[in-house]
């Protein structure tokens, strides 16, 4: 069993790549993805279609409810899905998708974190009502691991609030006592690399072929079946939509605010996948193609 993974901005095209790779090299795909882990978010996610998820087995999507939280741990229990599939019936795994954050974590491993109590939970939840207060205790204990979190990260403050709470142990000195584990290993990264001109057009498409689709149909039904304060209601496509349905902005505009905004997250994905990774190749889909045969074949 052998296996590799695709990064790359949102719209480069990574998971026809990925399904390509698949079919010629006998595959299954590990979607690594904020979105499309999602049932019920078809179409904000441009998550891969039915055919195509009947041609090459897919893990990590339609995994959890809308009114779930994904984590790391998410795609980690997708991960070891796939890949007791994969040894199982003699496959290898494509890994592909742009949270790349996750796919990082995955590869450089993550310390042991203990379970964490329903009081301790209560507690850091009434710490939690003021956020800059709960960056502020913190950064007093441990000054090392809050300098790197900002006063308004809640996600972050929340999980160490938890740590410390649960451990009476600074967050810097449990990571250094409990050294990360790789949970993905031998796995090289490939870049699919677009040019900047060319992927803002391919992000104007896919919004528009979005709209074709239905998405504002698609963001009332989620909105009607789950509110608005999961997680996943704020992502892209999804939070302008409802502004739209708000009656506050045009339905021009929020097909303007789409591309834009999704052309930023393609920009800010780019400048994390440049830095956090140890690249095996970064170049176009069809020299990846042939990189991509000698690593799978």
């Amino acid at each position: 069993m052998k296996q590799l993974a695709i990064i790359g901005s949102t719209a480069s095209g990574k998971s026809d790549l990925a399904l390509s790779l698949a079919l010629a090299h006998n595959a299954v795909i590990l979607s690594i993805d904020s979105l499309s882990i999602y049932k019920e978010i078809d179409i904000a996610s441009a998550k891969p279609s039915q055919e195509e998820r009947d041609a090459v087995l897919h893990f990590g999507i339609d995994t959890l409810s809308p009114d779930q939280n994904a984590s790391v741990f998410t795609f980690i229990e997708e991960y070891h899905r796939a890949l007791a599939y994969a040894r199982e019936h003699q496959k290898n795994i494509v890994i592909v998708g742009g949270s790349s954050f996750y796919l990082k974590s995955m590869l450089e491993g993550l310390s042991y974190i203990p379970s964490i109590s329903e009081e301790t939970h209560q507690v850091a939840n009434m710490m939690l009502q003021n956020i800059e207060s709960a960056h502020a205790f913190l950064a007093d204990i441990d000054p090392i691991t809050m300098a790197k979190i900002q006063a308004t990260d809640r996600y972050r403050i929340e999980k160490m609030l938890h740590l410390y709470l649960q451990t009476s142990t600074p967050p810097s000195e449990w990571f250094s006592a409990h050294t990360p584990k790789p949970v993905i290993e031998t796995c090289p990264v490939l870049d699919l690399g677009v040019e900047r001109t060319v992927l803002r057009e391919r992000i104007a498409l896919r919004t528009e072929k979005m709209f074709r689709m239905g998405l504002i149909d698609e963001v009332a039904h989620l909105e009607h079946c789950y509110g608005r304060l999961p997680n996943s209601m704020k992502a892209i496509g999804l939070i302008e939509t409802l502004a739209y349905l708000d009656g506050k902005i045009s339905k021009a505009v929020l097909k303007e605010q789409i591309t834009t905004h999704t052309a930023q997250l393609a920009k800010r994905q780019q400048t994390f996948n440049s830095h956090q990774f140890t690249l095996t190749a970064s170049s176009s889909a069809h020299q990846l193609e042939q990189i991509a045969k000698n690593i799978l074949q």
